[in-house]
This record gives C-alpha cells, sequence and structure tokens, in this order.
C-alpha cells in the first residue's frame, strides 16, 4: 500500500511572526508573544485538518517568508525562525511549564523536534501589511 501523507505543508498568516529572543517560554501563560503563538497555532490547525496532516518523524526543511513594509522588519532572521520553529515542534517537552491556557491548541505540530531541520530559508518580500509564510516539508532520506 503507498503511504499517502501529505509531505509538505505551507501556512499563511496575517501579522507578524513570534519570535524567540530570551530564556523565557514564548508558551508560557501571559508571554508577550502570545497572540502571535496564537495566531499561528489556529492557522496551522486550520492548514492541518484540511490536509489531513500528521506531523513529521523524519528530517524536514523550513521555509519562512516575511512580507512587511519596505524598511519595517521587526528582527532579525535567527530569532523568526526560532518562534516559528518553537511554535511548530511538539510542544509535550516544554509541558513543565504548563500549557493549559493553549487548550486544543497544545496539540498542534508539524513536526516532532527542532533536530530534525535539515534546511532553513528565510526571505523577506516587500509589501503594505505585515503576513508571513511558513513551510515545513519532509526530506527524503538518502539511500
Amino acid at each position: 500500500m503507498q503511504d499517502t501523507r501529505a509531505v509538505a505543508l505551507t501556512v499563511k498568516v496575517n501579522g507578524l511572526p513570534p519570535v524567540k529572543t530570551e530564556a523565557l517560554s514564548i508558551f508560557a501563560a501571559g508571554h508577550r508573544q502570545a497572540t502571535r503563538v496564537r495566531a499561528l497555532l489556529q492557522a496551522t490547525c486550520a492548514a492541518a485538518q484540511r490536509t489531513g496532516w500528521t506531523p513529521l518523524s523524519g528530517p524536514i526543511e523550513v521555509d519562512l517568508v516575511l512580507r512587511c513594509p519596505p524598511g519595517h522588519r521587526t528582527s532579525d532572521a535567527s530569532t523568526l525562525l526560532g518562534g516559528v520553529c518553537a511554535v511548530l515542534q511538539d510542544k509535550k517537552r516544554v509541558a513543565s511549564i504548563g500549557l493549559a491556557h493553549l487548550g486544543v491548541l497544545v496539540d498542534v505540530a508539524l513536526y516532532d523536534d527542532d533536530r530534525q531541520i535539515r534546511t532553513m530559508t528565510y526571505r523577506e518580500e516587500p509589501a503594505e501589511d505585515y503576513s508571513y509564510e511558513v513551510r515545513v516539508a519532509a526530506v527524503p532520506t538518502a539511500v
């Protein structure tokens, strides 16, 4: 039987992506990134449900495109990628901080762990309003 699971998923979100800039977890209740985290989780949940996505356990690639007004970038690429990847991986490993405030969104994950990432890209495109697109895809395993 052929495996018919999706191997790539693209999520589009209006607004800014979550950024990871401090030791405090962006999942902590009341964190200043909470609105951005929730927006990404909701968009990811909807996209995953539409496609029947199941979290990837093998090597992956992550692509992030930030759309923003020229000259108005809010953070550097590493903090943007760090925030987005923290949100998209399985959150069970940070359960020690308490994630009940996320409700069912705590289970939204596109992959297991950041250690699976083999390739990352970041690109900016000019736009009138802030938005971003993140794509997670399986990397074919070499034989």
